[in-house]
Protein backbone atom coordinates (compact mmCIF):
# COMPACT_ATOMS: atom_id res chain seq x y z
CA UNK A 1 0.00 0.00 0.00
CA UNK A 2 1.10 3.52 -0.85
CA UNK A 3 -0.78 6.58 -2.06
CA UNK A 4 0.75 9.55 -3.89
CA UNK A 5 -1.10 12.61 -5.17
CA UNK A 6 -0.46 16.12 -6.45
CA UNK A 7 -2.09 19.18 -4.91
CA UNK A 8 -1.96 22.55 -6.72
CA UNK A 9 -2.67 25.73 -4.76
CA UNK A 10 -4.52 28.87 -5.87
CA UNK A 11 -1.27 30.36 -7.23
CA UNK A 12 -0.55 27.22 -9.34
CA UNK A 13 2.26 26.04 -7.02
CA UNK A 14 2.77 22.28 -6.83
CA UNK A 15 2.85 20.06 -3.75
CA UNK A 16 3.00 16.27 -3.56
CA UNK A 17 1.77 14.13 -0.68
CA UNK A 18 2.53 10.48 -0.21
CA UNK A 19 2.00 7.72 2.36
CA UNK A 20 4.11 4.57 2.71
CA UNK A 21 2.54 1.43 4.14
CA UNK A 22 3.85 -2.02 4.95
CA UNK A 23 3.32 -4.41 7.85
CA UNK A 24 6.90 -4.05 9.07
CA UNK A 25 9.51 -1.35 9.61
CA UNK A 26 12.34 -1.36 7.09
CA UNK A 27 15.75 0.21 7.91
CA UNK A 28 14.75 3.55 6.39
CA UNK A 29 17.18 6.46 6.24
CA UNK A 30 16.84 10.05 5.13
CA UNK A 31 19.52 10.94 2.59
CA UNK A 32 20.88 14.24 1.22
CA UNK A 33 22.95 14.21 -1.97
CA UNK A 34 24.68 17.45 -3.04
CA UNK A 35 25.14 18.57 -6.64
CA UNK A 36 28.37 17.26 -8.14
CA UNK A 37 28.02 13.76 -6.69
CA UNK A 38 29.15 10.97 -9.04
CA UNK A 39 26.98 7.86 -9.50
CA UNK A 40 27.60 4.59 -11.29
CA UNK A 41 24.89 2.04 -12.07
CA UNK A 42 26.04 -1.38 -13.23
CA UNK A 43 24.18 -4.29 -14.79
CA UNK A 44 26.37 -7.42 -15.16
CA UNK A 45 27.55 -7.85 -18.74
CA UNK A 46 26.68 -4.26 -19.70
CA UNK A 47 28.45 -0.94 -19.79
CA UNK A 48 27.98 1.08 -16.61
CA UNK A 49 25.71 4.12 -16.68
CA UNK A 50 27.47 7.05 -15.02
CA UNK A 51 26.28 10.53 -14.15
CA UNK A 52 27.22 13.46 -11.96
CA UNK A 53 24.33 15.18 -10.23
CA UNK A 54 23.41 18.60 -11.54
CA UNK A 55 20.74 18.95 -8.84
CA UNK A 56 21.01 18.40 -5.10
CA UNK A 57 18.27 16.17 -3.71
CA UNK A 58 17.02 14.51 -0.57
CA UNK A 59 14.60 11.75 0.25
CA UNK A 60 13.85 8.49 2.00
CA UNK A 61 15.90 5.42 1.14
CA UNK A 62 16.38 1.81 2.15
CA UNK A 63 19.21 -0.71 1.53
CA UNK A 64 18.68 -2.96 -1.48
CA UNK A 65 19.74 -5.92 0.66
CA UNK A 66 19.29 -6.84 4.27
CA UNK A 67 22.08 -5.40 6.46
CA UNK A 68 24.62 -8.01 7.51
CA UNK A 69 26.68 -7.69 10.67
CA UNK A 70 30.27 -6.68 10.02
CA UNK A 71 29.69 -5.77 6.37
CA UNK A 72 29.40 -2.39 4.69
CA UNK A 73 25.82 -1.34 4.01
CA UNK A 74 24.41 -2.19 0.61
CA UNK A 75 23.56 0.57 -1.89
CA UNK A 76 20.44 2.55 -1.12
CA UNK A 77 17.27 2.57 -3.18
CA UNK A 78 15.38 5.85 -3.03
CA UNK A 79 11.65 5.45 -2.33
CA UNK A 80 10.69 9.12 -2.28
CA UNK A 81 12.44 12.46 -2.75
CA UNK A 82 12.66 16.03 -4.05
CA UNK A 83 15.48 17.92 -5.78
CA UNK A 84 16.43 21.59 -5.72
CA UNK A 85 14.50 22.23 -8.95
CA UNK A 86 11.28 21.01 -7.31
CA UNK A 87 11.16 17.66 -9.14
CA UNK A 88 9.53 15.00 -6.94
CA UNK A 89 9.79 11.21 -7.33
CA UNK A 90 7.59 8.70 -5.48
CA UNK A 91 8.02 4.91 -5.67
CA UNK A 92 5.05 2.75 -4.67
CA UNK A 93 4.70 -1.02 -4.38
CA UNK A 94 3.86 -2.67 -7.70
CA UNK A 95 4.87 -6.35 -7.54
CA UNK A 96 4.57 -8.55 -10.60
CA UNK A 97 4.71 -5.96 -13.36
CA UNK A 98 8.35 -6.68 -14.22
CA UNK A 99 7.98 -10.48 -14.10
CA UNK A 100 9.25 -12.04 -17.30
CA UNK A 101 11.16 -8.94 -18.45
CA UNK A 102 13.65 -9.70 -21.23
CA UNK A 103 17.29 -8.72 -20.92
CA UNK A 104 17.98 -5.46 -22.74
CA UNK A 105 20.14 -5.53 -25.86
CA UNK A 106 21.29 -1.95 -25.23
CA UNK A 107 25.02 -1.57 -24.49
CA UNK A 108 24.54 0.54 -21.33
CA UNK A 109 21.69 -0.29 -18.95
CA UNK A 110 20.54 1.45 -15.76
CA UNK A 111 19.50 -0.57 -12.72
CA UNK A 112 15.91 0.29 -11.78
CA UNK A 113 17.06 0.53 -8.16
CA UNK A 114 19.05 3.61 -9.23
CA UNK A 115 16.15 5.30 -11.04
CA UNK A 116 15.39 7.65 -8.14
CA UNK A 117 18.93 8.99 -7.93
CA UNK A 118 19.19 9.15 -11.73
CA UNK A 119 16.00 11.18 -12.08
CA UNK A 120 16.45 13.51 -9.11
CA UNK A 121 20.12 14.13 -9.80
CA UNK A 122 19.77 15.16 -13.43
CA UNK A 123 16.37 16.56 -14.28
CA UNK A 124 14.36 19.64 -13.39
CA UNK A 125 11.34 18.97 -15.63
CA UNK A 126 9.23 15.93 -16.38
CA UNK A 127 9.51 16.54 -20.13
CA UNK A 128 13.31 16.21 -20.01
CA UNK A 129 13.10 13.07 -17.87
CA UNK A 130 10.59 11.55 -20.27
CA UNK A 131 12.84 12.22 -23.26
CA UNK A 132 15.84 10.72 -21.47
CA UNK A 133 13.90 7.61 -20.46
CA UNK A 134 12.99 6.99 -24.09
CA UNK A 135 16.70 6.59 -24.82
CA UNK A 136 17.87 4.87 -21.61
CA UNK A 137 17.40 1.13 -21.15
CA UNK A 138 16.46 0.16 -17.59
CA UNK A 139 16.96 -3.24 -15.95
CA UNK A 140 14.32 -4.32 -13.37
CA UNK A 141 16.64 -4.93 -10.42
CA UNK A 142 15.99 -8.14 -8.48
CA UNK A 143 15.63 -6.84 -4.93
CA UNK A 144 16.94 -9.07 -2.18
CA UNK A 145 14.87 -7.11 0.35
CA UNK A 146 11.79 -8.23 -1.59
CA UNK A 147 12.53 -11.92 -2.02
CA UNK A 148 14.49 -11.23 -5.23
CA UNK A 149 11.38 -10.11 -7.09
CA UNK A 150 12.15 -8.16 -10.28
CA UNK A 151 11.78 -4.48 -9.30
CA UNK A 152 8.39 -4.61 -7.52
CA UNK A 153 7.84 -0.83 -7.65
CA UNK A 154 6.57 1.85 -9.99
CA UNK A 155 7.25 5.59 -9.89
CA UNK A 156 5.37 8.86 -10.21
CA UNK A 157 7.51 11.82 -11.28
CA UNK A 158 6.13 15.35 -10.79
CA UNK A 159 7.80 18.69 -11.52
CA UNK A 160 7.23 22.20 -10.22
CA UNK A 161 4.82 22.98 -13.06
CA UNK A 162 2.59 20.11 -11.93
CA UNK A 163 3.34 17.89 -14.92
CA UNK A 164 3.63 14.20 -14.03
CA UNK A 165 4.36 10.78 -15.49
CA UNK A 166 4.28 7.21 -14.18
CA UNK A 167 7.07 4.71 -14.90
CA UNK A 168 5.96 1.12 -14.54
CA UNK A 169 6.48 -2.34 -15.94
CA UNK A 170 3.50 -4.10 -17.50
CA UNK A 171 3.88 -7.75 -18.58
CA UNK A 172 7.65 -7.31 -18.30
CA UNK A 173 7.83 -4.18 -20.49
CA UNK A 174 8.73 -0.77 -19.06
CA UNK A 175 6.29 1.98 -19.94
CA UNK A 176 6.46 5.74 -19.37
CA UNK A 177 2.91 7.06 -19.16
CA UNK A 178 1.44 10.53 -18.94
CA UNK A 179 -0.47 10.86 -15.68
CA UNK A 180 -3.46 13.18 -16.27
CA UNK A 181 -4.96 12.77 -12.79
CA UNK A 182 -1.60 13.08 -10.95
CA UNK A 183 -2.38 10.17 -8.61
CA UNK A 184 -0.65 6.83 -8.08
CA UNK A 185 -1.47 3.95 -5.76
CA UNK A 186 -0.58 0.30 -6.53
CA UNK A 187 -1.71 -2.50 -8.87
CA UNK A 188 -3.44 -2.77 -11.33
CA UNK A 189 -1.64 -0.78 -14.03
CA UNK A 190 -2.22 2.96 -14.32
CA UNK A 191 -4.15 2.45 -17.57
CA UNK A 192 -6.64 0.28 -15.64
CA UNK A 193 -7.11 2.93 -12.95
CA UNK A 194 -7.71 5.63 -15.58
CA UNK A 195 -10.30 3.48 -17.35
CA UNK A 196 -11.96 2.75 -14.01
CA UNK A 197 -12.53 6.48 -13.51
CA UNK A 198 -15.20 6.17 -16.24
CA UNK A 199 -17.28 4.43 -13.54
CA UNK A 200 -17.01 7.41 -11.17
CA UNK A 201 -18.33 10.33 -13.21
CA UNK A 202 -21.04 10.83 -10.57
CA UNK A 203 -18.47 12.07 -8.03
CA UNK A 204 -18.93 15.69 -6.99
CA UNK A 205 -18.29 17.63 -3.80
CA UNK A 206 -21.72 19.26 -3.71
CA UNK A 207 -23.90 18.05 -0.84
CA UNK A 208 -27.42 17.14 -2.01
CA UNK A 209 -29.13 17.23 1.34
CA UNK A 210 -32.78 16.98 0.37
CA UNK A 211 -34.93 14.90 -1.94
CA UNK A 212 -38.51 13.78 -2.46
CA UNK A 213 -39.66 10.16 -2.25
CA UNK A 214 -43.34 10.03 -3.22
CA UNK A 215 -44.89 12.71 -1.00
CA UNK A 216 -42.12 12.43 1.61
CA UNK A 217 -39.65 15.28 1.85
CA UNK A 218 -36.34 13.82 3.04
CA UNK A 219 -33.67 16.04 4.56
CA UNK A 220 -30.10 15.11 5.50
CA UNK A 221 -29.49 16.63 8.98
CA UNK A 222 -25.75 17.16 8.49
CA UNK A 223 -23.19 18.19 5.87
CA UNK A 224 -20.85 15.77 4.09
CA UNK A 225 -23.28 13.56 2.19
CA UNK A 226 -21.25 14.13 -1.00
CA UNK A 227 -18.50 11.83 0.25
CA UNK A 228 -20.94 8.93 0.76
CA UNK A 229 -20.22 7.98 -2.85
CA UNK A 230 -16.50 7.51 -2.20
CA UNK A 231 -15.15 3.96 -1.80
CA UNK A 232 -14.37 3.24 1.83
CA UNK A 233 -11.83 0.45 1.41
CA UNK A 234 -8.06 0.85 1.67
CA UNK A 235 -7.46 -1.19 -1.49
CA UNK A 236 -5.35 0.42 -4.18
CA UNK A 237 -8.47 0.84 -6.32
CA UNK A 238 -10.45 2.55 -3.55
CA UNK A 239 -7.53 4.80 -2.61
CA UNK A 240 -6.97 5.84 -6.23
CA UNK A 241 -10.56 7.08 -6.47
CA UNK A 242 -10.39 8.88 -3.13
CA UNK A 243 -7.06 10.49 -4.02
CA UNK A 244 -8.40 11.69 -7.37
CA UNK A 245 -11.45 13.15 -5.57
CA UNK A 246 -9.49 15.07 -2.95
CA UNK A 247 -6.90 16.31 -5.45
CA UNK A 248 -9.72 17.57 -7.66
CA UNK A 249 -12.13 19.16 -5.22
CA UNK A 250 -10.34 20.36 -2.08
CA UNK A 251 -10.06 24.15 -1.88
CA UNK A 252 -6.97 25.64 -3.50
CA UNK A 253 -5.32 27.81 -0.86
CA UNK A 254 -3.26 30.80 -1.99
CA UNK A 255 -0.85 30.91 0.96
CA UNK A 256 1.86 28.20 0.77
CA UNK A 257 1.72 27.37 4.47
CA UNK A 258 -2.06 27.06 4.29
CA UNK A 259 -1.64 24.85 1.21
CA UNK A 260 0.68 22.52 3.12
CA UNK A 261 -1.76 22.39 6.01
CA UNK A 262 -4.50 21.47 3.54
CA UNK A 263 -2.35 18.78 1.93
CA UNK A 264 -1.62 17.39 5.39
CA UNK A 265 -5.34 17.06 6.01
CA UNK A 266 -5.81 15.37 2.65
CA UNK A 267 -3.13 12.81 3.48
CA UNK A 268 -4.82 12.09 6.81
CA UNK A 269 -7.52 10.38 4.73
CA UNK A 270 -4.94 7.73 3.83
CA UNK A 271 -3.32 7.42 7.26
CA UNK A 272 -3.82 3.87 8.47
CA UNK A 273 -3.32 2.83 12.11
CA UNK A 274 -2.18 -0.63 13.12
CA UNK A 275 -5.06 -3.07 13.37
CA UNK A 276 -7.44 -1.20 11.06
CA UNK A 277 -7.27 -4.32 8.90
CA UNK A 278 -5.42 -7.57 9.51
CA UNK A 279 -4.09 -10.28 7.21
CA UNK A 280 -4.05 -13.94 8.20
CA UNK A 281 -0.76 -15.84 7.67
CA UNK A 282 -1.94 -17.55 4.49
CA UNK A 283 -2.93 -14.27 2.79
CA UNK A 284 0.64 -12.96 2.34
CA UNK A 285 0.65 -9.19 2.78
CA UNK A 286 3.06 -6.75 1.13
CA UNK A 287 5.37 -6.83 4.14
CA UNK A 288 5.72 -10.58 3.77
CA UNK A 289 6.88 -9.99 0.19
CA UNK A 290 9.16 -7.06 0.96
CA UNK A 291 10.61 -8.14 4.28
CA UNK A 292 12.95 -10.95 3.25
CA UNK A 293 14.04 -12.89 6.33
CA UNK A 294 12.71 -9.98 8.41
CA UNK A 295 9.20 -10.49 7.07
CA UNK A 296 6.49 -10.60 9.72
CA UNK A 297 4.89 -13.90 10.63
CA UNK A 298 1.46 -14.79 11.92
CA UNK A 299 -1.37 -12.27 11.75
CA UNK A 300 -0.09 -9.00 10.26
CA UNK A 301 -1.44 -5.49 9.82
CA UNK A 302 -0.44 -2.88 7.26
CA UNK A 303 -0.07 0.63 8.64
CA UNK A 304 1.21 4.02 7.52
CA UNK A 305 4.85 3.79 8.47
CA UNK A 306 5.75 7.16 6.92
CA UNK A 307 4.01 10.11 5.29
CA UNK A 308 5.75 12.74 3.16
CA UNK A 309 4.92 16.13 1.71
CA UNK A 310 7.02 17.97 -0.90
CA UNK A 311 6.78 21.71 -1.53
CA UNK A 312 8.17 22.11 -5.06
CA UNK A 313 8.22 25.92 -5.13
CA UNK A 314 10.05 26.38 -1.81
CA UNK A 315 12.09 23.14 -2.01
CA UNK A 316 10.91 21.85 1.34
CA UNK A 317 10.40 18.25 2.41
CA UNK A 318 8.24 17.08 5.30
CA UNK A 319 8.31 13.69 7.03
CA UNK A 320 5.99 12.18 9.64
CA UNK A 321 6.66 8.69 11.00
CA UNK A 322 4.16 6.39 12.66
CA UNK A 323 5.47 7.38 16.08
CA UNK A 324 5.42 11.11 15.32
CA UNK A 325 2.74 13.60 16.27
CA UNK A 326 3.96 16.41 14.00
CA UNK A 327 5.92 16.92 10.79
CA UNK A 328 9.70 17.19 10.62
CA UNK A 329 10.71 19.82 8.04
CA UNK A 330 13.81 19.87 5.83
CA UNK A 331 14.80 22.85 3.68
CA UNK A 332 17.06 22.02 0.74
CA UNK A 333 18.38 25.60 0.67
CA UNK A 334 19.65 25.13 4.23
CA UNK A 335 21.71 22.09 3.16
CA UNK A 336 23.62 23.63 0.26
CA UNK A 337 26.87 23.69 2.28
CA UNK A 338 27.18 19.90 2.32
CA UNK A 339 29.92 18.56 0.08
CA UNK A 340 29.22 14.81 0.36
CA UNK A 341 26.12 12.63 0.69
CA UNK A 342 24.79 12.25 4.23
CA UNK A 343 22.24 9.91 5.78
CA UNK A 344 20.39 9.85 9.08
CA UNK A 345 18.09 7.10 10.36
CA UNK A 346 14.41 7.92 10.36
CA UNK A 347 14.36 6.91 14.02
CA UNK A 348 16.43 10.01 14.85
CA UNK A 349 13.51 12.33 14.05
CA UNK A 350 11.86 14.09 16.96
CA UNK A 351 8.27 12.79 17.29
CA UNK A 352 7.22 16.36 18.06
CA UNK A 353 8.46 17.47 14.63
CA UNK A 354 9.90 20.86 13.77
CA UNK A 355 12.72 22.10 11.53
CA UNK A 356 15.16 19.21 11.22
CA UNK A 357 17.78 20.28 8.65
CA UNK A 358 20.37 20.59 11.43
CA UNK A 359 20.38 16.78 11.78
CA UNK A 360 22.31 16.54 8.51
CA UNK A 361 24.72 19.31 9.47
CA UNK A 362 25.48 17.47 12.71
CA UNK A 363 26.44 14.33 10.78
CA UNK A 364 28.82 16.44 8.69
CA UNK A 365 30.69 17.85 11.69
Amino acid sequence: MCTALRYVDGASRTYVGRTLELDLEMPYVLAVVPAGTHFTSTVPGKQSVEWTTAQAFMGIACPTEEPKEGQAPSPLILFDGINDAGLVVNFNAYPGGADGASASEAPAVLQAADLGAWLLGQFSEVSAAKTALAAQAVHPTAMAMAGNMPFPLHAMVTDATGDSIVIEWESGVMRVLDNPVHVMTNSPALSWHLTNLDNWTHLDNTDRSSSTFGSLQAHQPDSGIATAALPASNTSIGRFIRAAYYAQFVRKETDPDAALSTLSRIMNNFDRPKGATIDLPESGGEGVSFGGSSAPTGITTEYTSLTFMSDSARKRYFVRSYSSINWSEFQLDALTGLTAPRTIPVTSLDPMGGEASDLFRKTAS
